[in-house]
């Protein structure tokens, strides 16, 4: 237990970060590998973050596994902190089955791929929003209720009401797994009971808005070229609208993929 005014200011500081306490408050359930954490939380500063939680005796490594110590355990108690994910914040929902693929269209920006139309039963409604954190590049849109996850050149557009729409994609056994897989994630959350954890927000680099401009260097921006537009764009500098090329329709994808990005930003 600390006693020194450095020592207290260091359990102060390790405990007053969102991040931390989650970590914590996973290890109130089981004891986890650092693997286990960056899952649930993501990558973004772990070690950073587990380092501090160590030097303020909060937490301690047995056997390759992360583990509360007992002053991490009442350092918790303390603060009257409930587990996170320890409230049953699913079990009211039902999981979901995909009621049928409705419609298979060529994209407008590839022809030679699918823009796939499918149902969800039944429709998540507002547990949508909680099942972000469940996919690696995912966005919850409040102003239409709808749930965007980015697989490559694939976009995943999930709402509230059941809809799901796929763009980019090659072949009907392609859709059929990817919806498969979306409904096997939920589902599996959904069996938990509990709230997924929240993680840290991803960054988007210029490099990465640059691979969806036009690369036309029409300068109708403003800007040298779309590389230094995409740097202006991540600096907030600029507006995405500015790129006029981005309307038109072979570039319809493109624009859907750069704004779910711009979310992130």
């Amino acid at each position: 237990m600390p006693g020194s005014p450095a020592e207290i200011k260091l359990v102060n500081n390790a405990m007053s970060n969102a991040t931390r306490r989650t970590i914590m408050n996973l290890l109130t359930e089981a004891n986890r590998s650092k693997e286990d954490i960056g899952k649930a939380i993501g990558q973004s500063m772990l070690d950073y973050h587990l380092q501090l939680l160590r030097q303020a005796g909060l937490i301690a490594i047995k056997d390759e596994m992360l583990e509360l110590t007992d002053f991490g355990k009442n350092m918790l108690e303390s603060k009257a902190e409930r587990p996170a994910g320890s409230r049953n914040d699913l079990l009211d929902v039902r999981p979901i089955e995909i009621a049928e693929v409705r419609q298979l269209i060529p994209c407008i920006a590839d022809a030679a791929k699918y823009r796939v139309l499918a149902q969800v039963q039944p429709p998540l409604g507002a547990t949508l929003k909680q099942m972000e954190p469940l996919f690696p590049r995912a966005r919850y849109l409040e102003n239409i209720g709808a749930l965007t996850i980015q697989t490559g050149n694939i976009m995943i557009t999930a709402y509230s009401t059941g809809k799901v729409i796929m763009t980019m994609i090659t072949s009907d056994d392609e859709a059929k797994k990817i919806l498969e897989n979306f409904k096997k994630t939920i589902n599996e959350a959904i069996e938990k009971g509990i709230k997924p954890v929240p993680r840290e927000k991803l960054k988007v680099d210029h490099a990465e808005i640059y691979k969806y401009l036009p690369k036309t260097n029409c300068h109708n921006c403003g800007e040298q070229s779309c590389y230094s537009f995409a740097i202006r764009l991540v600096g907030k500098e600029t507006t995405l609208d500015k790129c006029t090329p981005l309307l038109e329709t072979k570039y319809a994808i493109n624009l859907e993929h750069l704004r779910v990005l711009m979310e992130y930003l």
